[in-house]
């Protein structure tokens, strides 16, 4: 049964779309005779764009998230391969911590970030008048259905700007200038997530 207002479903999409694109370049992916650096370009350009168009209009769960950082992990693992246990000699897969070594590009969870921080700064000085201001900060009419409200796109604004302790500065002033903005959006492009 579908939740309303969960973007499961949207999700689940663009992770079908992104195994698709994996699968279609999965001989690419795992041939040694690319260099790595070509096979993360391809990565990043072309399976992350599949993967993450729209993203930023999602409003992510942690288990979404942990969804999106696998998907990640498993498709760099096959651009990375296998290594040899330099104490036994066993070959063995890479670990996340290795795999984040490894790829020092900001992982899939703070793209999807740095993507909705940014789209959040233009609906701030789009003003309430246009369409997509009302769509993503407006409030539906109503009664609301019972238990804890859900985490929405709004929420999550406030807490990344939380987590950069940027939260006591009112955001409408902030996504005014410009400058400040696109400083604070890299700010949390850089953010580490585990």
């Amino acid at each position: 049964m579908n939740k309303p207002n969960s973007i499961q479903e949207e999700i689940n999409s663009s992770l079908q779309s992104g195994n698709a694109c994996c699968h279609f370049l999965q001989n690419i992916l795992c041939s040694g005779l690319l260099p790595k650096n070509i096979n993360i370009k391809i990565y990043r350009t072309v399976i992350l764009r599949v993967v993450l168009c729209g993203c930023e209009t999602w409003s992510v769960t942690l288990r979404e998230e942990r969804r999106l950082r696998v998907f990640g992990n498993r498709v760099l693992r096959r651009v990375f391969g296998i290594k040899r246990d330099e104490l036994t000699g066993e070959w063995k897969k890479l670990h996340n911590e290795e795999l984040n070594d490894l790829y020092c590009s900001p992982n899939i969870v703070r793209r999807i970030k740095w993507r909705r921080m940014r789209r959040a700064g233009h609906v701030e000085r789009m003003g309430e008048r246009r369409c997509v201001y009302r769509v993503l900060l407006g409030k539906i009419e109503g009664k609301r259905q019972l238990g804890r409200p859900r985490r929405g796109w709004e929420n999550n604004i406030k807490i990344e700007l939380w987590e950069r302790d940027v939260g006591c500065v009112d955001r409408i002033e902030l996504a005014l200038d410009r400058d400040s903005w696109r400083e604070f959006v890299n700010a949390v492009m850089n953010l580490r997530v585990p």
